[in-house]
């Protein structure tokens, strides 16, 4: 069985030493992804929309680089800094997912790495092959 791994380039990668996301068989495993721009700064801090989307949109692009999209993707784990911004976060959720909504959790934790992260989300996929 082949595992194939992809890389944002992001600091935390080679500190921590993880990768993006990994490809084993046809399932896909998505490290925990927060809302960075593309020099590594929080984007749009304080809007949990905004960073919702953002967080989607780097899933979006490790899956593609493993030769799929989020239809793929079979469950999400959203870990926020404050629940009571549930909609915020559900919408970016609801609108990047569309027709094929995954299993979903959003659970509220103390802190993220940066003060001004509001969430970061793990996804996980299955390819039909």
């Amino acid at each position: 069985m082949q595992v194939h791994r992809v890389f944002s380039g992001a600091s935390w990668e080679s500190q921590v030493g993880y990768c993006r996301a990994v490809k084993v068989g046809n399932i896909i495993y998505v490290s925990g992804t927060a809302p960075v721009d593309e020099m590594g700064a929080v984007f749009a801090p304080e809007n949990a929309y905004a960073q919702a989307k953002r967080c989607f949109e780097i899933i979006q692009k490790a899956l593609q680089e493993l030769g799929t999209d989020c239809s793929c993707v079979v469950r999400t784990r959203m870990y926020v800094t404050d629940i009571s911004r549930w909609t915020e976060f559900g919408e970016a959720h609801k609108e990047f997912f569309g027709e094929n909504p995954p299993a979903s959790t959003m659970i509220e934790v103390k802190s993220l790495l940066e003060p001004a992260m509001l969430i970061e989300v793990e996804a996980d996929a299955v390819c039909m092959e």
